[in-house]
């Protein structure tokens, strides 16, 4: 029974929730960005480049015959996962640099100076009509 607590307590730690939270919303995340390349972004930029389409682009090794599939290597869709890869890496690194600038916009502002203490402010007193006498 040992052995269920233990590995409860460590699934219930608050780095483990995270982490799993960060997953989750990881794999909703790559599908959004996913659907962006391949709905948004990749429509134009074939147009641009004369109709051509990246998921159709492959090097057949050899053709089909019969009911045998093709055997082919399919560069265009690797294109078009690097492209995916490449978007989410920039939009992951856009949102880490601006959080980074808020943390540090929170560090860098000084908290104001403690208050003088009344019997320092006394002796300063005494020490300033002190150098107006001489």
């Amino acid at each position: 029974m040992g052995l269920v607590k233990e590995f409860k307590d460590f699934a219930m730690k608050g780095n483990v929730v995270d982490l799993a939270v960060a997953v989750i919303i990881g794999a909703a995340f790559g599908k959004i960005v996913s659907s962006f390349v391949n709905d948004i972004l990749m429509p134009p930029l074939g147009v641009l480049l004369g109709g051509l389409d990246f998921k159709d682009l492959k090097y057949i090794m050899v053709e089909a015959v019969d009911k045998k599939a093709a055997v082919s290597i399919n560069y265009g869709m690797f294109i078009q996962t690097v492209i995916d890869f490449l978007i989410i890496a920039i939009a992951i690194f856009m949102m880490i640099k601006a959080m980074t600038m808020a943390k540090k916009k929170e560090v860098e502002e000084p908290a104001a100076p403690p208050a003088i203490p009344a019997n320092e402010v006394l002796l300063a007193e005494i020490r300033d009509l002190l150098k107006e006498k001489k």
